[in-house]
């Protein structure tokens, strides 16, 4: 899923904007996050280097305000009834994976957030960490490193071996 919707916005995105703005950006989207943005960077042809840092960065940008702010978000958008059902399903997958995180404590949120398969991530690791009232302090260094290590990861994936 995340290779087909990073070659759908690099097929969107080509010739309008630099590389580097596109896998910033799709860097920076929830599901993509860096996975999308280490394919796109490759499809682009993207030096390894300058790929690795501007997804990582794109994907670590909006960790710190998922995790002080989203509670009250969520608070506001229960209001309107269309965001009421995605806040619901939203919990729902924070619960189903709470009790590993919550067992495992630190480790459980590094392993969630850095293995890249679809539905885990910074962007979950944040929301994960937030509603079951982790630390900020404790949890941005956490998501921070596993987002650098789905990042290694990506990268043998999608440079080969020998890129590291």
């Amino acid at each position: 899923m995340a290779e087909q919707l990073a070659t759908f916005f690099v097929d969107l995105f080509k010739d309008k904007i630099p590389p580097e703005l596109t896998i910033f950006v799709i860097s920076l989207m929830p599901i993509l996050e860096l996975r999308g943005g280490m394919i796109a960077a490759r499809l682009l042809e993207v030096p390894f280097l300058k790929a690795f840092s501007i997804c990582f960065i794109g994907n670590m940008l909006p960790i710190p305000f998922i995790l002080l702010f989203i509670e009250k978000i969520f608070e506001w958008l229960r209001r309107f009834k269309f965001f009421e059902k995605i806040i619901v399903r939203l919990e729902a997958k924070t619960d189903r994976n709470k009790d590993k995180v919550l067992r495992y404590k630190s480790w459980g949120l590094l392993l969630f957030v850095a293995i890249p398969l679809p539905g885990t991530g910074g962007w979950t690791g944040a929301l994960m960490a937030a509603l079951l009232g982790i630390d900020f302090k404790r949890s941005l260094p956490i998501i921070a490193l596993g987002v650098f290590i789905a990042g290694l990861i990506m990268s043998l994936i999608t440079y080969g071996i020998f890129a590291l």
